[in-house]
């Protein structure tokens, strides 16, 4: 199987389109063959630190936003030529409107499953 993860910083007037995006962008991409899932994640806790890690502790809900808003993708393919043609087509689809949303360029790790 074939991954990518890409981290979005989307500004803050954006999230309402972002998101609304982001649900036709998931709906379009589990269509596609080779698609295997799909999830678009919106960051909404934090760690303390790293002893509230060791102890156990619940993460810190995030109250405000400064700046940005952080979203990640996270989609599983059965390969790279499957990932190479539909995010060609993703591109084609919908990039004028993801770049209105942006802050950034995103962060983008591709990768290969190791198990």
């Amino acid at each position: 199987m074939f991954n990518e993860i890409c981290i979005y910083e989307a500004k803050i007037e954006k999230q309402d389109e972002i998101e609304v995006l982001m649900k036709e962008v998931a709906e379009f991409y589990s269509t596609q063959d080779g698609v295997i899932d799909v999830h678009y994640i919106k960051r909404t806790h934090r760690q303390k630190d790293f002893n509230a890690v060791k102890e156990g502790e619940l993460p810190v809900r995030l109250t405000r936003n400064v700046g940005k808003v952080t979203y990640v993708l996270y989609w599983v393919l059965e390969n790279e030529e499957a990932h190479a043609r539909v995010s060609q087509l993703g591109i084609e689809n919908f990039y004028k409107r993801w770049n209105r949303c942006l802050t950034t360029m995103p962060k983008i790790i591709l990768g290969e499953n190791i198990v």
